[in-house]
């Protein structure tokens, strides 16, 4: 039976009759929504042969596929998601976050007979960007890389350009554009489609977030209705996993939510909001939530971040010295570049290994013509270990910073 939140009673995971039945009927009929993306309306920067369409493998199959081949979506699974520094294998990283992301969307995009293999293909690929050590990482990256360029790193970008730049898989506008426009921090009630096209306005719009972050950011929608879905589906997936995971680790107790749900969160709030961005979204050309469940969401989002992405180590001096261990890897790796030492980790473990994956695809990584876009490229494709082995073989004086049982590390959302 579903459980009641006593702040949100009218969420119960129920369609109303209307909206059940046009979602059956949608079912029934076995096709796409008019307000669906087609595999026939991918675009591709190349129409290379190697990437036609087949009835197996059409359009954004083959972007899924393409992005759980590369590197850096088998590193998702040595990233925080919420917890750093704990040796407890029942804890979320983000390896499974995107996992959850996409059975979210798919539930969301079946019952609106939207595109699923785009919604997988976007939610799968949209954290791929990502620093080691969650959102901590990414702001203390953010920083040393703003102070050294003026530039801004978020993470959605870098999604972008691992996928499209260092992967070099020709993958479609549709399914980058959605990575980049994912940013689950910035949560709307209604989500509309931007009207994008082409690649020249988005590889603008990129550009943009480079260089002015939160001015460009914070005004990004997704082309496509899929995008959307992944946008408020990634807020849902983490809102009660996260409470989950904090209920198993210990840092909060089963009363602790003001709902009273505890860790039990994660399957109301699966259910309840599944169903209401469905009811108000179904025959639209666009998704929405109902008042109350934006209001709802909101809420669960804000006591998360009082209770669970608030304490820890951004305000402890483990913190501190995170971040300093981030500005002193930039500086050591840049110098690196900069002397062309070709025995440094960036270059063995980075830069020849993006030369031979790109040649395959007749490309080249440019990483001489920007080097402090290449440290970001290196440090922020470190999983959690990583970056912790590489800090104390370069600074021996680093070893025991980084308790490995039984600390509760911030690594999470700013």
């Amino acid at each position: 039976m579903q459980q009641v939140n006593k702040l949100a009673p009218g969420l119960s995971g129920e369609l109303s009759a209307g909206a059940a039945r046009a979602v059956a009927d949608r079912l029934a009929s076995g096709g796409l929504s008019p307000f669906a993306c087609k595999d026939t309306s991918a675009i591709r920067r190349s129409s290379a042969e190697r990437d036609r369409d087949t009835q197996i493998r059409p359009a954004f199959v083959r972007d899924a596929e393409k992005i759980v081949h590369l590197p850096a979506y088998n590193r998702m699974s040595g990233k925080t998601q919420v917890f750093s520094f704990r040796a407890n294998d029942d804890l979320s990283r983000r390896g499974l976050h995107v996992q959850l992301v996409a059975r979210v969307a798919r539930d969301i995009g079946r019952a609106l007979g939207l595109n699923l293999d785009l919604i997988e293909a976007i939610a799968l690929g949209h954290d791929i960007g990502h620093t080691p050590f969650g959102h901590a990482g990414e702001r203390f990256l953010n920083d040393v890389f703003h102070e050294r360029t003026g530039r801004w790193f978020f993470h959605n970008v870098q999604s972008v350009r691992v996928i499209d730049v260092l992967g070099g898989r020709n993958v479609s506008l549709q399914t980058l554009d959605g990575c980049l426009t994912h940013n689950g921090e910035f949560e709307q009630q209604v989500f509309e489609t931007s009207g994008l096209a082409e690649f020249d306005t988005f590889d603008r719009v990129v550009a943009s977030c480079w260089e002015t972050g939160e001015g460009a950011i914070g005004h990004l929608r997704p082309m496509t209705l899929e995008g959307c879905v992944v946008r408020i589906s990634d807020i849902i997936a983490y809102v009660g996993k996260d409470r989950q995971d904090a209920v198993r680790a210990g840092l909060l107790s089963e009363d602790a939510f003001d709902d009273g749900l505890g860790g039990g969160y994660n399957a109301w709030a699966l259910s309840a909001f599944v169903a209401d961005v469905v009811e108000n979204s179904v025959g639209k050309p666009c998704i929405a939530m109902s008042e109350e469940g934006f209001a709802e969401l909101k809420r669960a989002k804000r006591e998360n971040y009082e209770k669970i992405y608030g304490a820890g180590e951004v305000s402890s001096g483990l913190g501190r010295e995170t971040a300093q261990l981030f500005c002193a890897l930039y500086d050591h790796e840049l110098e690196a570049l900069r002397a062309g030492d070709e025995s440094s980790a960036i270059f063995c473990q980075h830069i020849r290994g993006c030369e031979r994956r790109l040649a395959h695809y007749g490309r080249e990584y440019d990483w001489e013509d920007d080097l402090d876009q290449t440290i970001v490229d290196f440090i922020s494709a470190m999983t959690d270990d990583y970056f912790m082995a590489t800090c104390e073989a370069v600074f021996p004086e680093s070893a025991g910073l980084f308790p490995l049982r039984g600390y509760f590390g911030e690594g999470v959302r700013p």
